[in-house]
């Protein structure tokens, strides 16, 4: 079974409102104008966010619902199953939101609608094989099959769970490309384009300190390199702390205090990141408790990213 650990998605995750870091639009970006300008660039936009939303909350309700089969298929076979999972209902708005793949995707458009499609279609298969497998334990059809049944939904819910990771992260890689042009035809005057860029770093760091500590989590600790990493993050939270937000067009004055929030989080992120450290290096090893913590203080900073640039 696929073990889905957030943290390990980073940037996945991250939301984009208007970002840049070259001061001219590079060949791609003046191609996303050259099909259709800003509405062309605002429609590549939306999906992205849609999507990686989408994909987010996909996630991890999938990840509830192959815990919860894992224990259907152990209780029908007469294991000793304590309590069954709980699997909250999950409203995929943002999906609801993405009505076709943008023309502005250009040549990699076709490959991108046949990775969405895939995960349209598991996306669905796995919600209705979960109703099937809940029926069945509800009224202990397992006690007719010795647990027959819930092995092969099991089996099945696992198989397409994987299809549905494996088609979300190509539907991310490949967009990238198109979103950054965009990223760049939409913030090339924008006034917040300074602040954006330096927080943009913060998560690019973040995202390469995650990638460091999940290795780490599944391995042996590296206190050298996760180190490193801190240091890192370290010197682009501050060097972003002390960034003064003089943005003089009023319609933005509230993004102040979100980019203060950000930079708080930020902050705390680099806490519990010491914090583990510090245990990781006494054991040896990085403890569930840990990685878990780092999970949630991530997703505080996620948040606040997507808050700010949005």
């Amino acid at each position: 079974m696929r073990k889905i650990i957030v943290l390990a998605m980073a940037l996945t995750f991250t939301s984009v409102g208007v970002i840049s870091c070259k001061k001219d639009v590079s060949q791609l970006g003046k191609s996303v104008l050259n099909l259709g300008g800003a509405d062309d660039a605002n429609a590549i936009i939306d999906f992205n966010n849609n999507f990686l939303d989408s994909y987010k909350n996909t996630s991890r309700h999938i990840e509830s619902i192959l815990k919860y089969a894992e224990a259907a298929s152990a209780k029908a076979k007469g294991q000793n199953v304590t309590m069954m999972p709980i699997v909250i209902s999950s409203m995929d708005f943002s999906f609801g939101k993405i009505k076709e793949v943008p023309s502005g995707f250009g040549k990699d458009k076709t490959a991108i609608e046949a990775d969405f499609n895939t995960y349209k279609a598991k996306k669905e298969n796995i919600t209705k094989k979960f109703e099937e497998l809940k029926s069945y334990m509800t009224s202990e059809d397992y006690k007719d099959d010795k647990g027959a049944k819930a092995d092969a939904i099991t089996k099945e819910i696992e198989a397409d769970a994987q299809a549905v990771f494996t088609s979300g992260e190509n539907v991310v890689a490949k967009i990238k490309p198109g979103t950054d042009a965009a990223e760049e035809v939409i913030l090339k005057d924008h006034p917040m384009k300074e602040y954006i860029v330096s927080s943009k770093g913060i998560m690019n760091s973040l995202d390469a300190t995650i990638d460091v500590l999940d290795k780490q989590y599944s391995g042996k600790f590296n206190e050298a390199e996760a180190q490193k990493k801190y240091d890192d993050l370290a010197k682009n939270v501050e060097a972003n702390s002390k960034l003064d937000f003089n943005v003089k067009d009023p319609q933005y004055s509230y993004k102040k205090s979100q980019f203060e929030s950000f930079n708080k989080s930020a902050s705390g992120f680099l806490d519990t990141y010491r914090k583990l450290i510090r245990n990781a290096k006494g054991a040896g090893k990085i403890s569930d408790s840990d990685i878990q913590q780092i999970d949630s203080s991530y997703e505080s900073v996620l948040n606040s990213y997507n808050s700010f640039v949005k």
